[in-house]
């Protein structure tokens, strides 16, 4: 049951930026998830004392594999013990998947429009594997905002198409500094640029939107203009509490 708290063990991990990895977590009997979904993650030191945070699902499973992509959050209670210290072999405890709205199906065709912004990108990158593991067909737009090349997810995977990729566009919005290559200067994700790089409204498109609050507020408000429905919005947002993504 997606309710009760389960062991998990960490069957390995890998670095994703200076400041946050990707933990692969053997999880006994783990029933599957859909693309978009989360867990909770407790831990319990040895005082007692209890911690738990929210992360998104970066991966589909595999088996009883899942995988979570964390980003230490200073002076939080639980991201750096993930980021920095939890290593294979140890165990913690997981309740989950939970989540049944901001979530993708590989059998459904319609278009889709995903926007992250920061950490935002570790559910969406959930849709684009699934994606294709399944080999879905549905048209998927992503645009991707971050700050530097530094701190880029999932940087091999974004950077070239793979099998199972094709309808799959990625645009990367460097806001700060980008790499030498990239002609666009830096500076946020604007209103034309979804335009360009997402899907027309007359596509009727499902929008996924993850990332900061503000990031959130600003794609969601600019995907409305552009004529989008907002009913066809879904948006998750995440703080500076350490919480989800």
């Amino acid at each position: 049951m997606a309710g009760h708290w389960r062991v998990a063990t960490v069957a390995a991990h890998r670095p994703e930026t200076p400041t946050a990895r990707t933990l692969v977590l053997r999880v006994p009997d783990w029933p599957g998830h859909l693309a978009g979904q989360h867990v909770d993650v407790r831990l319990t030191a040895e005082d007692g004392y209890t911690a738990q945070r929210s992360y998104s699902l970066a991966a589909p499973a595999a088996g009883d594999l899942i995988e979570v992509t964390v980003q230490r959050v200073p002076d939080g209670e639980v991201s750096p013990y993930l980021v920095e210290v939890a290593d294979v072999g140890d165990q913690i405890e997981i309740r989950g998947p939970l989540g049944g709205w901001f979530v993708w199906r590989p059998d459904d065709p319609t278009p889709v429009v995903l926007v992250a912004g920061g950490a935002g990108i570790v559910p969406l990158m959930s849709m684009v594997r699934t994606r294709r593991m399944a080999r879905a067909k549905a048209l998927f737009r992503l645009l991707y905002s971050l700050r530097s090349p530094a701190e880029r997810y999932y940087s091999t995977e974004l950077g070239s198409h793979q099998a199972g990729d094709g309808g799959l566009d990625v645009f990367l919005a460097y806001t700060r500094e980008a790499p030498e290559e990239v002609t666009r200067p830096p500076h946020r994700l604007a209103l034309s640029e979804i335009n360009t790089h997402g899907l027309p409204p007359d596509f009727a498109p499902t929008c996924f939107v993850c990332g900061p609050t503000g990031f959130v507020e600003s794609a969601a408000n600019a995907l409305v203009a552009l004529g989008h429905d907002p009913r066809r919005i879904k948006t998750e947002r995440f703080g500076p509490s350490g919480g989800r993504p």
